[in-house]
């Protein structure tokens, strides 16, 4: 059965969405990029991530083409920059947003990371933008176990939706005590690079081992697909790979299929340890 994880409003998402980092950067490749996110969607998954700053808007114009005949299947997410978090700044990047993302709604809106902006005025933009119909659900990035803590300032218990960060094997950190935080508060961790930036950790040979005791539909596991499973064991987490191909798009979303037990699950533990102290939140 297929992982998911439920928001706040009762929402259920599969637990394995997609992000867009990087995509709309080379025209070239930009049919590629929207058919791989086609594939995605007609494969069952629905949470489609990206923002304003990708490519500045490129990256939302790729994901708009990508998933214009198929609005409805998708769970739309983008997200502001902290320098437009303002109330006019909100605002105005929300249009802007919807207008290269070719909809008249944003499932779920991010404020990217912390800035200057008082927290409780890009909220209180937040919740106008809804009111307005323009975005559906809320949520925050990189905010650490301080940060959503201050949310209680000036938000109820299930009006922040989500907490995007950075979640791999080689970044356990949110493990400590965020992932409890945001699980108390009816907030979804999102999982952004759950496998990782560049070819470091998939070069593991613990991974290698562990791959080469499971197999997927498509055949022998790899060592991206294991750490994918790693991150979407995880209750109330959802992992949002980004697939620029056709071909690795269907790589991940056949990890989709993998249990790994406890003797894996050991391994990677002795190999990559869990936090045993507070440490400051990574972001890339």
């Amino acid at each position: 059965m297929a992982k998911t994880v439920t928001l706040a409003d009762g929402t259920v998402l599969p637990a394995l969405g997609v992000g867009t980092w990087n995509m709309g950067e080379e025209p070239a490749r930009w049919p590629e990029e929207v058919e791989s996110l086609r594939y995605a969607v007609l494969n069952g998954v629905q949470v489609v991530d990206t923002a304003e700053m990708y490519g500045n808007g490129r990256s939302e114009s790729v994901v708009g083409e990508a998933i214009y005949p198929y609005r409805k299947k998708v769970f739309l997410v983008t997200k502001v920059l902290p320098s437009n978090a303002s109330s006019q700044g909100v605002a105005e990047s929300c249009r802007k947003s919807l207008r290269r993302l070719g909809t008249d709604w944003i499932d779920l809106y991010l404020l990217h990371w912390r800035g200057g902006v008082p927290l409780g005025e890009t909220v209180d933009a937040f919740r106008k933008l809804q009111q307005e119909g323009l975005i559906r659900h809320w949520g925050v990035s990189n905010f650490d176990t301080d940060d959503v803590y201050e949310l209680d300032g000036c938000s109820r218990i299930g009006e922040c939706v989500a907490n995007q960060v950075l979640y791999n094997l080689e970044h356990r950190g949110v493990e400590y005590d965020l992932l409890k935080t945001d699980y108390r508060r009816k907030i979804v961790t999102m999982a952004y690079s759950p496998i990782g930036q560049g070819q470091e950790l998939l070069k593991s040979p613990v991974l290698a081992d562990i791959a080469s005791r499971h197999s997927t539909a498509l055949g022998p596991a790899t060592p991206a697909q294991i750490a994918l499973a790693w991150v979407l064991r995880q209750n109330n987490v959802l992992a949002i790979p980004k697939a620029a191909s056709h071909e690795h798009m269907k790589q991940n979303l056949a990890a989709r299929d993998l249990e790994l037990t406890e003797q894996d699950l050991a391994q990677l533990d002795a190999a990559f340890p869990p936090p045993t102290k507070k440490t400051p939140l990574d972001m890339i």
